[in-house]
This record gives structure tokens, sequence and C-alpha cells, in this order.
């Protein structure tokens, strides 16, 4: 990642702001402590996107809606602990 103090990323915006869209995030600092980071459109709405929820990845599993899935409880004792 590039670096740029803000006075420079001023003066030559158009490079940064191509560099940002190559694919290469670009660090913009102000008096000498990292500020900000310019990325590329594709590459912050890569970054933003909604995940899927827990729901819906289980929604797609094979076992979804099977009737025949049995889950094994552990039948061990449990020990007792003095609070």
């Amino acid at each position: 990642m590039r670096e740029w103090a803000l006075q420079d990323a001023k003066a030559r915006l158009s490079e940064l702001v191509r560099l940002a869209m190559a694919h290469e995030p670009q660090e913009i600092t102000l008096r000498g402590e990292p500020a900000v980071v310019v990325v590329s459109r594709e590459e912050y709405d890569r970054m933003t996107q909604r995940g899927e929820s827990l729901v819906e990845f289980m929604r797609r599993s094979p076992l979804y809606g099977a009737d025949d899935v049995e889950f094994p409880h552990d039948t061990s004792l449990t020990r007792e602990i003095e609070l």
C-alpha cells in the first residue's frame, strides 16, 4: 500500500485515484499519522456487501428438511461442583 502525505495526495489526486482503481489501496497520512485509505469502488462494494445469515446458510444444507437426521445425546452423568 502506497502512503501519501495529505498535501501530496491533493496535488496528485488523479494519480492516487488511478492507483486505487487498479486495486492498490492508497493510504493518506495527516501530520505523519495514518488517516484514511482510498480504495476502488469495486473493492469498497466487496468489503461492505452483506454476508449470508446463518439461517440462509443452514437452509442451503443438503440436510434441510430431512426428518431422519439423528443427533446423539451425551448421556454421561454430570459432575457436581461446589459454587
